[in-house]
């Protein structure tokens, strides 16, 4: 079982000390090194709800990217992958157009933010990460925030937190919290996760292939309903405008994939309100029950699950001390959430690696992670 993330992997010092040797600028300017951390994020419940203008339920872990960095006087930003070597190189006078890799992420935070009127600033970096890829996690947002942070010299930009939230298409979390967040207002709220639970992220060892066309097909689904049911109601924008009476009164006039894909949203963002109220008063069993649906509408309604993700979920609640379990994130491989009575994760992890790869061909990645602060900076040396 992996427990996230290890000192080895992303102890400050070492990282440091790396960005030294491998950068002049930081040779000889030590002082002015700063560390950025960001994190990943699992959901523990609201999917496909946030681009239907919907609720959603993430919580930051301690698995996470971190930056050090050297902040420089120019418009040039080179960083380094610690794991490969692989340098990306930015001008931030001539962005350019997408590369086809990682490096899009950097530029299009730069992009954002001075398209923003944030000032940013040059930096040399070295990048390193625990979020295992492809994983629906949240990667690529902690990417964003991290670098965000990085082209404001090593501090928080000129931006109010769910502003930079917004800039990168994602939420902050408060420490030892889920967070509600409303995907339309973007006004949130703290969650709190219970004492007696622990929170482990099973990878399915199957990246994430949600593929864009089957992702734009989804979006073009639930748009159908939307369309049929703002016919008769013009302050129907969203799927967030819709309850189930007025889904079900206009069932016939939608074809039943838009259907299928409308009920999904619709009843996902009730299940999102009754889990806050659950986690609020510490009703676990009810918890169990939202978990347990919303994975069966996932499968069923949204068809987003997969055979893989399918078999982790039904270990997981085969399993004692097991409480909820649920595929997290767009789905078709990835990751699955579950809740866990605290110190029984031991169990979990052996019965997935005792039968999963028997089930699937496929070796899973068992993470026992905590609820952490969002995005910000560390003592070069921290764990």
């Amino acid at each position: 079982m992996t427990t996230a993330p290890s000192r080895h992997e992303l102890d400050g010092t070492d990282l440091r000390d790396r960005l030294i040797r491998l950068e002049p600028a930081a040779a000889k300017r030590p002082d002015a090194i700063r560390l950025v951390r960001a994190p990943a994020r699992v959901n523990l419940i609201g999917e496909h709800t946030d681009y239907n203008d919907g609720l959603v339920l993430p919580a930051a872990i301690n698995l996470e990217i971190r930056v050090v960095l050297v902040p420089m006087d120019d418009d040039r930003v080179e960083l380094t992958l610690a794991a490969t070597g692989e340098r990306g190189v930015l001008d931030l006078r001539d962005i350019g157009p997408r590369r086809g890799t990682w490096l899009d992420y950097v530029a299009g935070t730069a992009w954002a933010l001075r398209d923003a009127g944030v000032p940013i600033r040059g930096f040399r970096g070295l990048l390193d990460s625990t979020i295992p890829p492809g994983a629906g996690l949240s990667s690529s947002a902690a990417l964003e925030l991290a670098t965000a942070w990085a082209l404001a010299g090593g501090k928080a930009p000129a931006l109010e937190p769910m502003t930079l939230a917004q800039t990168a298409q994602r939420a902050e979390n408060a420490y030892g919290s889920a967070l509600l967040l409303d995907c339309r207002s973007l006004a949130w709220r703290p969650v709190p996760i219970p004492a007696e639970v622990e929170i482990v992220v099973c990878h399915s060892g199957s990246p994430r292939r949600l593929e864009a066309s089957a992702y734009n097909a989804r979006r073009a689904e639930c748009n159908r309903a939307v369309a049929a049911l703002g016919a008769h109601d013009p302050g129907v924008v969203a799927l967030r405008d819709v309850n189930l009476p007025m889904l079900e009164r206009h069932r016939a006039e939608m074809d039943q994939v838009a259907y299928a894909r409308a009920l999904h949203v619709v009843t996902e963002n009730a299940r999102v309100v009754a889990a806050e109220a659950a986690l609020q008063t510490g009703d676990l069993d009810e918890v169990a029950s939202l978990f347990a649906a919303s994975h069966a509408s996932l499968r069923d309604r949204f068809e987003v699950s997969s055979e893989a993700l399918d078999a982790l979920v039904e270990i997981a609640l085969g399993t004692p001390g097991v409480v909820a379990a649920r595929l997290t994130g767009a789905g078709f491989g990835g990751c699955t959430v579950n809740l866990v009575e605290r110190g029984r994760a031991d169990q979990l992890r052996a019965a997935v690696e005792r039968d999963y790869p028997t089930r699937t061909g496929l070796t899973p990645r068992v993470f026992v992670v905590d609820a952490a602060d969002g995005v910000g900076t560390l003592t070069p040396g921290a764990a």
